[in-house]
């Protein structure tokens, strides 16, 4: 295991593009910071909980406008038993979050300090302490994850359900709506009050992340991967990827086999 409480400036940037072979934990504790996904930024404040798997592309760093983060932060490979509860709500393909605020953030914020002082002191055993610590952290995480999956409304996570299957399918709001027994614009309220975002946004972030994945690990034609992902017109699609990510779908696939 290894740790760091790091205070960062503008101009900090962290990327390994194949990732790295451990888990990586990060909290932010001050500050503002940025993990890039296929899908745009995930941007990060205090109580803001990342979790990279092992080979997800690192790409992370000060967000440009605010140009401090201070964060916590633990590599590590988890006991077999820490599976299930290292099975966060995903952002992207191997990009988990939490935001955990109030007590329960600060108490969890100072456990991880805690990590790192012991992993870094004069203790005999101090990394077997460390490491120990670091569980009871992940099961402290893991229990504030399940109380609040307990309070999502059923409906909303079926949508979410729904989306996922039917990626590569025409998607309405009505139709969605009917699946999970509300009506659109019922859906289009409750929707943006649990996840923070529309359900148009979610659908087409969604679908970039997996044209983004289909571009890097297959040599599908831009069109074949424009209608895997749920475009009808490879033109559109070109022309939002190309928005989203900056770049056109075959410049994106070129700079990947270059990385």
């Amino acid at each position: 295991m290894l740790t760091g409480h790091f205070h960062e400036i503008s101009g900090y940037r962290a990327v390994r593009r194949r990732g790295v072979g451990d888990w990586l934990l990060v909290l932010t504790t001050g500050g503002r910071g940025r993990f890039g996904h296929a899908g745009g930024d995930l941007l990060v404040e205090p109580g803001d909980w990342v979790l990279l798997r092992p080979g997800t592309p690192h790409d992370y760093g000060v967000e440009a406008a605010l140009e401090r983060w201070e964060l916590v932060w633990a590599h590590f490979q988890p006991r077999a038993d820490w599976v299930d509860w290292l099975a966060w709500p995903s952002v992207a393909e191997g990009l988990m979050h939490l935001r955990i605020e109030g007590e329960a953030g600060e108490r969890l914020g100072r456990q991880f300090l805690g990590v790192h002082e012991l992993l870094n002191s004069g203790e005999r055993r101090r990394e077997a302490l460390a490491f120990n610590a670091l569980e009871t952290l992940i099961l402290g995480c893991d229990a504030v994850q399940a109380r609040e999956e307990q309070a999502f409304d059923g409906r909303i996570r079926r949508a979410l359900d729904h989306i996922e299957g039917r990626l590569g399918e025409k998607l309405l709001i009505e139709d969605i709506g009917l699946a999970v027994g509300l009506s659109a614009s019922r859906l289009a309220h409750l929707f943006r009050a649990e996840t923070g975002t529309t359900v148009q946004a979610h659908i087409e972030a969604r679908r970039m992340q997996v044209a983004a994945d289909l571009l890097r690990r297959t040599s599908f034609p831009i069109k074949q991967v424009a209608a895997s992902a749920g475009f009808e017109s490879p033109f559109y699609f070109s022309q939002r990827f190309r928005k989203v990510m900056g770049l056109s779908p075959l410049q994106f696939r070129q700079r990947q086999d270059r990385g």
